[in-house]
């Protein structure tokens, strides 16, 4: 039976400082590990997550590791054997961070993986808790506290309820991207994010926002 790993990286800004976590359904128990880097890359936070993650196994070991980054998932998959046979080169030039291909190679080859993408955000709690723990890195790597949100623990799932009554509202794109963003630096998920935000909205009321805004643009004494 397969153990199932979940591995995600981030970097905020990009280049800048970025973290990494991994989420491990161990049959004994869930092990979750994070850490980060003050100047590093999304894509370097993301190849890290997934060696991290293999590290913790010993050879031989069956694993699914489950990551929303296809520029892992292909380049293991679908390009690194061509990489290797032109001499870690692509038809271009050299691959990028060949450091941390190598030897992502060098350990899926030792263990048998099977490697799944998943959809980020969209509401699989491994992955959603991989991405906290991934702000947590980047937040210690910046010697920051950690949140709550991104240091706690999944709570044992509670007992069924009702579906909660919900509405769609859309947002445009750029908006959309700033929203995620801004919901991986308070490690949360953009839905979590974004309630937090519209219940202070609603808090505050029209007049409110209003004196919060002037008083946002009013210069720096």
């Amino acid at each position: 039976m397969r153990t199932v790993v979940y591995a995600d990286g981030g970097c905020d800004p990009n280049p800048g400082p970025g973290g990494w976590g991994v989420v491990i359904r161990a049959p004994e128990g869930p092990v979750e590990l994070c850490g980060g880097e003050r100047a590093t890359t999304n894509n370097r936070m993301e190849l890290t997550a997934a060696i991290r993650a293999l590290e913790h196994f010993p050879e031989g070991a069956p694993i699914e590791m489950r990551c929303d980054s296809q520029y892992v998932v292909k380049s293991v998959t679908e390009w690194m054997r061509g990489w290797k046979a032109r001499g870690w080169r692509t038809a271009t030039g050299d691959v990028k961070n060949v450091d941390l291909m190598q030897r992502l190679d060098e350990l899926a080859a030792a263990r048998d993986v099977r490697w799944v993408w998943v959809r980020g955000h969209a509401g699989e709690d491994g992955n959603e808790r991989a991405d906290r723990l991934a702000a947590q890195g980047r937040r210690e790597a910046l010697g920051l506290p950690p949140s709550p949100a991104a240091s706690a623990a999944p709570a044992p799932a509670p007992a069924p309820a009702a579906p909660a009554r919900t509405a769609s509202v859309a947002i445009d794109n750029a908006l959309g991207l700033r929203v995620a963003r801004a919901a991986k630096q308070a490690g949360q998920t953009p839905q979590a994010f974004v309630e937090d935000a519209l219940r202070l909205a609603l808090d505050l009321g029209p007049d409110g926002i209003a004196r919060l805004r002037d008083s946002l643009r009013e210069p720096a004494a």
